[in-house]
């Protein structure tokens, strides 16, 4: 049987909260900041259940002594934030992983052929096995940049079944080209928005995380 994309939207109602707030055009850019930095606390929570290497350890608790799991820590942790909407949501992503390493990547894309082009890179030349790799993308939607990253990331060694990708808002196009390229790749989203407009934007959406981040 083929890999088929898992696709999770948590039901989580600080999620669905704070994606309202970032939905709407009237929210001010800190506030808007707050909840694009607590989507990426909360989903990231939710990408790292089950995922997370553990060890089995014996502790002695006040009483007597007990059996516990501990994070293996002798698994790398990594964190890539597209450039630049992904920082907006990389401070919550990093509050349950504060050891993780961050790689920054930056991608552009031409609005009129809606291609994505790389500027900056600054992934190691190759990934150490077994990393554990959480692509911070706000927002997908034709799914070029994402598909660009996740190339990247595979010339570099890294295992697309170890990869989740921590997303406030995703459209069906960009989960499709994934579908079709890295489907043992898991996202983590707010929503699924259906629609992608001729201009390559996610309706109803959020407008662009970038700019609305920065204010810009």
């Amino acid at each position: 049987m083929a890999l088929q994309l898992r696709i999770y939207v948590p039901p989580h109602p600080l999620i669905r909260h704070w994606l309202t707030i970032a939905r709407e055009k009237h929210t001010p850019v800190p506030l808007f900041r707050t909840a694009m930095n607590e989507m990426g606390r909360w989903l990231t929570y939710e990408a790292i259940r089950e995922f997370l290497p553990v060890q089995e350890v014996k502790v002695e608790t006040p009483i007597a002594e007990a059996s516990g799991l501990l994070i293996d820590g002798s698994i790398p942790l990594a964190f890539v934030p597209i450039l630049r909407a992904g920082l907006s949501m990389l401070e919550g992503c990093q509050t349950l992983l504060p050891t993780a390493s961050v790689y920054h990547l930056g991608l552009v894309r031409n609005e009129e052929t809606l291609e994505a082009s790389c500027y900056l890179n600054r992934l190691p030349d190759r990934f150490a096995p077994q990393t554990r790799i959480f692509i911070v993308e706000p927002m997908m939607a034709t799914g070029g940049s994402i598909i660009s990253t996740l190339k990247i990331l595979a010339e570099r060694g890294a295992d697309p079944a170890l990869i989740r990708i921590i997303n406030a808002l995703c459209a069906p196009p960009a989960l499709q080209l994934i579908n079709q390229q890295f489907p043992e790749v898991q996202v983590f989203s707010g929503c699924i928005d259906e629609v992608v407009n001729e201009k390559g934007w996610i309706v109803p959406g959020l407008g662009d995380a970038g700019d609305r981040s920065f204010g810009t």
